[in-house]
């Protein structure tokens, strides 16, 4: 079925490098050079004006077609921060602040989500996390804040409910703050290299080998957001579980190949 108002046509907005305004970032370079061979608008912007509380996009952005943007993972208040700065331009993005803060933190998509994803406790950074996972019983413990989880060689899995704090703590230690509040996570056996990253664009999901699987398809109609990408990872089971929800502007592509990634941006709503 066609639609009798088609999706305005997007327009990609990148970080430049720090050092030359008139060049993309390195880390998104790739995708700026092949978003304009793909004939998308592209427009770039220094992140650390944005930052200053200036903002300006080069060349500058277009009436009438939705922004994408494309660069480092935002607070959810930088995100409405860039969302107004923009709409002052008389533009507008294509994922709203709330949607943004909808699949950036876990808290915000757990609910809708829960049969398909580990059990977890969302407790503030100042609980008694032993005292929060009383009775669990798990086999251990993983543990992240809102967003990310413990990356260095020590891992966010805490053995034991006692700990947990020890985790919070290098979380802290090491990005410099827990954002939002502590996520406590049923510690599940999985396979090692199953992780898999999908898409969803205005309600279509998306695979870099062309295949969606059914956990996948379900999601897309359940979350509220234009944008968004899918980990999931096979169970010792056998069985695909969700790992994590983000928002797809300020996700990787990890394993897609960057002409794959333009063609789902170029995709036409069913």
């Amino acid at each position: 079925m066609t639609s009798l108002h088609p999706a305005p046509a997007l327009q990609l907005l990148f970080p430049c490098d720090p050092f030359n305004k008139r060049i993309a970032d390195e880390a998104y370079g790739e995708e700026y050079d092949a978003a304009r061979a793909a004939g998308f608008a592209c427009s770039l912007f220094s992140f650390e004006d944005f930052e200053a509380g200036r903002f300006k996009a080069q060349p500058a952005l277009s009436a009438g077609l939705d922004v994408l943007y494309r660069g480092w993972m935002l607070r959810p208040d930088g995100y409405a921060r860039l969302h107004q700065a923009i709409a002052q331009l008389d533009c507008a993005m294509l994922t709203s602040p709330a949607q943004y803060r909808h699949c950036h933190y876990l808290p915000e998509w757990y609910a809708l989500c829960e049969e398909f994803t580990p059990e977890t406790v969302i407790v503030a950074r100042d609980a008694d996390f032993a005292a929060a996972v009383e009775g669990k019983h798990w086999p251990a413990y993983f543990v992240k804040d809102y967003v990310k989880s413990l990356t260095t060689q020590r891992g966010s899995v805490a053995a034991t409910p006692h700990e947990i704090a020890e985790v919070v703590g290098l979380i802290e230690r090491y990005r410099g703050a827990v954002e939002g509040g502590v996520c406590i996570r049923k510690f599940e056996q999985l396979q090692a290299d199953s992780e898999e990253r999908y898409f969803v664009l205005r309600g279509q999901a998306f695979g870099r080998d062309g295949k969606v699987p059914a956990l996948v398809d379900a999601l897309a109609s359940r979350i509220d957001s234009p944008f968004f990408s899918v980990d999931v990872v096979a169970s010792s089971a056998g069985m695909l579980r969700l790992i994590e929800l983000g928002d797809g502007q300020v996700s990787d592509r990890k394993q897609w190949p960057v002409e794959r990634f333009m063609a789902m941006l170029e995709s036409k709503p069913a």
